[in-house]
Order: C-alpha cells, then structure tokens, then sequence
C-alpha cells in the first residue's frame, strides 16, 4: 500500500505533503491528553499489522487495519497512522519520508469513514456495516493509490492497475478482520465503541 521514494514527480508529492503537515499540525492541536494513551495504542496496533505480510501470486500484501484506526480514533486516526508511516520509512524503509505525505493521504484519509460505518451499525445491518469498516478504507486507499500513480504517468497505468486488483484480496480480508474484531468487543466491553 506505501509508495517507495524515487517513484513519484515533486508535482504530487509537494502537494500531499502540504496537506498532510496542515492535518497532522492541526489534529495534534486539538489532541486531548486524554487522548493519548488511545492514539498510541491504535498506532502501535497499525505499525505492527504491516508486518504481517500474506503471499499473494508474484507479490504480497500486508494488514494495515486503518478502518479499525477510524472507527475507534476518528479524526485522531490521522495521528495514529501518521507515527507509523514514519517510523515505518524511518526504521524500515517502507515507503521513505519524502512520500509520507502521499502515503498519509492515501492510507489515512480513507480510514475516516469507518466512524460513520460505526455509528450506522447501532441502527441495523450491524454485521454488514462492521464488515465495511474494514472493507471501504482498503478500497478507497487503493483507488487513491492507483490515481496516484496513473496521475505520476501513463506508463504506471499498468502498475496501478495491478496494484488494485492485489489489494481486492486485502479488503476482503480486512472487513472480516474488522468484523469478528468489532463482534469481540461489542460482546466484551461494548462501550469502547461508543462514538
């Protein structure tokens, strides 16, 4: 789901990065202490997940969880998320700091809509709004992963449409994740998913 460094023209990148400082700046402005502890954890919870790597054909995927992200953080999500993408290109390589901004955008922007799955699933259809929270995040990050590339250059057309088809498996995986993860804590302890 990262794009490496060296891929991307300064024309995308200089933009995203932009936007992302601006989110980043002002989310860690309105971050209460409180808060923390939560923010943390969940960011532990998506660096750890991207080391769980599935085969898949010439390539592999990895977990990202950014719609549980979503769901439990809201507009924190983008924190959260933003301390793994950097330690992730700090410590790993994945991806690499002058495209944190892209990868930001790509990956946590889309994690936003999870909340709102989440506060539908009280009403009705629970499973199948649970299963989303997972599932929707992973196709909209593809989808901007794949405009992404295609608006880098014609040439990466083929690329970005590799790139979707590998994640289709991941968002399957995802929204099952989701599922039996959001089921467990609803039985368990029910007011972590309170909005």
């Amino acid at each position: 789901m990262h794009i490496s460094e060296g891929v991307l023209k300064p024309e995308i990148i200089i933009p995203c990065s932009v936007i992302s400082a601006t989110a980043v700046s002002y989310l860690l402005y309105k971050l209460k202490a409180g808060d923390i502890p939560k923010v943390a954890a969940i960011s532990a919870m998506f660096f750890i997940a991207s080391f769980i790597h599935l085969p898949l054909g010439v390539t592999s995927v990895h977990l990202v969880l950014s719609g549980l992200a979503g769901a439990f953080l809201g507009a924190n999500a983008v924190i959260a998320i933003f301390v793994a993408l950097f330690f992730q290109a700090l410590l790993f390589g994945y991806g690499g700091i002058s495209v944190l901004g892209v990868n930001l955008l790509i990956i946590a922007m889309p994690s936003l809509f999870s909340v709102y799955l989440l506060k539908l699933s009280f009403k009705k259809f629970r499973t199948l709004f649970w299963f989303g929270i997972g599932f929707l995040p992973i196709f909209c990050s593809s989808i901007l992963l794949s405009l992404v590339l295609v608006l880098n250059g014609k040439e990466f057309a083929p690329v970005a449409t590799l790139a979707f088809a590998s994640n289709l498996t991941l968002m399957v995986l995802e929204g099952i994740i989701s599922l039996f993860a959001l089921r467990f804590i609803f039985r368990v302890k029910k007011e972590l998913l309170k909005c």
